[in-house]
């Protein structure tokens, strides 16, 4: 109990930090929303190719930007889950909805909303290809064509194909072609250059997202904010949260190898991921209140008569561990589930959780028979726990009676008391190795509980409609409170009437803070103090037999 009341207290302070640290200043956040691409820069003299760096001259006005959203040049598609938007002056994703995730459960038919071109909420993908300076190039900037303003994945159809077609002078041409498969949130994507001319072509592909900063608002209250939100980057080694002021103060730009970079937030993500095995040029920054992450390949030459193909992958929707390990095999796009220090703990609990679901169907009672394997798990551990308690609480009357003895000496009531439980071959620090042992797996199923996508609006029964918030009326919490009372009771009180005291208060502290925990970590919770109960009642049975 005391290492749990250290650990709360640790959450606490920490999200309290968090909670008061002063807030990103957002005077020219509406600005960036308008500002919605950046030109391309004049090229440099030393280079063939132009290159993709900060902000360009002659930057997109707002009147330009409301030019490039007209609901005129936009593609609607829809699939069995998700309902899309593609700008032909692009040729981008630039809206997204995830139609089987509603917002919450009070708003059933209002869908998660990840990709939005809207200025307030702006979260777009841009991609194309960049040719020599002053030269026209499929890039996001210049304006497709397709053949339909309209697409949806018919009944019986597994996947959807669609081609926006762009034609330059001099016999070039390109095409995005997008794939979207049934059931899926990964969306695969080709970009097509044909050099139809006399002459060689340079370019270099490049995909980008470009999203404003609108950090969630820190409370306990508000479960989206337990959770990262912002730009995160994988360099085929190592996965990096990207804080938005260390960007500010300091631009990623690294080369890599089987990479990828995507924006997370709680349970959702949107993620670009070069196919290709070759060294890659990533960026990342901050542009006046919005952040860009951006990728570059290497130069290209597309000789006259041929054609080049750079396929990319892009995910746009929950945070699904199965999906997102078959999107990128190899590539590790499961680590946007963030788990923190405890996925090697979380992960397996994840995956037991999940198995157990699969034949229950039901994720609260998948969570009290997971509870019950873990318990199983470390009952050797605590049934020996549980006998030294059971042991000490029999010992209770003498070691009353050493007080009174020694009330005014404390040295000799120590003494008195340490030669009785090593007579008696008691050890009172018994107790707290079982609880040392198990908090990291309470915290690794806190995260499995709080970070796994598949546990948001999920039912249990009866008032529990929702897993991942809190308990609406505040009951499982005062179940828990009165289990960890009852629990105290079963086992020996400290002698230190000081002790006593502050163990008294610990189930009215778990109390108050669980009330504003996940429901499905209350629902742990509770069921393992009710478990440790029953336990510890049939040791103290055996024990008195005993003696």
């Amino acid at each position: 109990l005391w290492f749990g009341l250290l650990a709360s207290v640790w959450i606490s302070y920490t999200t309290w930090v968090t909670e008061n640290q002063p807030e990103q200043a957002t005077d020219q956040a509406g600005s960036a929303a308008t500002q919605a691409v950046d030109d391309l820069p004049s090229a440099s003299t030393q280079v063939d190719l132009p290159r993709l760096g900060g902000a360009a001259p002659g930057a997109a006005t707002a009147a330009e930007i409301d030019e490039a959203t007209d609901p005129g040049r936009l593609v609607s598609v829809r699939t069995d889950v998700l309902d899309l938007v593609i700008d032909l002056n692009g040729g981008d994703l630039v809206r997204a909805d995830i139609t089987r995730y509603p917002v919450d459960k009070a708003n059933p038919d209002i869908p998660m909303r990840l990709l939005d071109y809207d200025p307030a909420r702006f979260w777009v993908f841009q991609t194309g290809l960049i040719g020599r300076e002053g030269a026209a190039a499929p890039t996001h900037e210049q304006t497709f064509s397709a053949d339909q303003d309209n697409y949806a994945l018919a009944d019986g159809q597994e996947s959807l194909e669609i081609r926006l077609g762009w034609t330059g002078p001099d016999g070039l041409s390109a095409e995005k072609v997008y794939t979207f498969r049934r059931g899926q949130y990964a969306i695969d994507l080709e970009l097509i250059v044909r050099n139809g001319g006399a002459g060689d072509w340079p370019t270099r592909a490049y995909a980008q997202m470009r999203r404003l900063h609108n950090p969630d608002d820190r409370s306990f209250l508000n479960v989206d904010s337990y959770s990262f939100t912002g730009p995160v980057l994988y360099d085929g080694n190592e996965y990096e949260k990207l804080d938005f002021d260390d960007l500010q103060r300091e631009p990623v730009d690294l080369s890599v190898e089987n990479g990828w970079l995507a924006s997370i937030q709680h349970h959702f993500l949107s993620a670009i991921v070069p196919l290709t095995e070759e060294r890659t040029d990533y960026e990342a920054r901050t542009i006046e209140g919005s952040y860009r992450l951006r990728l570059l390949s290497p130069s290209k030459v597309v000789a006259a008569g041929s054609e080049l193909s750079y396929p990319l992958k892009l995910f746009v929707g929950p945070k699904l561990q199965e999906q997102l390990s078959a999107a990128a095999p190899g590539r590790d796009l499961r680590l946007t589930v963030d788990y923190g220090m405890l996925t090697v703990l979380s992960y397996p609990l994840f995956l037991i959780l999940d198995f157990i679901q699969g034949y229950v169907q039901n994720w609260g009672l998948a969570i009290i028979l997971t509870t019950f394997l873990i318990k199983l798990v470390f009952y050797k551990l605590t049934a020996t726990s549980g006998r030294s308690m059971a042991k000490m609480r029999n010992l209770a009357p003498r070691m009353k009676a050493l007080q009174e003895k020694h009330k005014d000496d404390r040295q000799a009531l120590s003494q008195a008391m340490m030669a009785l439980y090593k007579r008696e071959k008691v050890n009172p620090a018994a107790g707290c190795l079982p609880i040392l042992i198990q908090m990291p797996f309470f915290f690794a199923f806190y995260w499995v509980l709080i970070e796994s996508v598949e546990m948001r609006q999920a039912p249990f029964a009866l008032w529990i409609m929702d897993l991942s918030v809190r308990d609406p009326f505040f009951i499982l919490p005062l179940l828990m409170g009165g289990a960890m009372l009852f629990q105290m009771r079963l086992n020996p009180a400290p002698p230190d009437p000081v002790q006593a005291r502050v163990m008294q208060i610990m189930p009215i502290a778990f109390t108050a803070m669980f009330a504003f925990f996940p429901s499905g970590l209350v629902l742990y919770w509770l069921t393992n103090t009710v478990v440790s109960i029953a336990q510890q009642w049939r040791i103290n049975q055996l024990v008195a037999r005993e003696s």
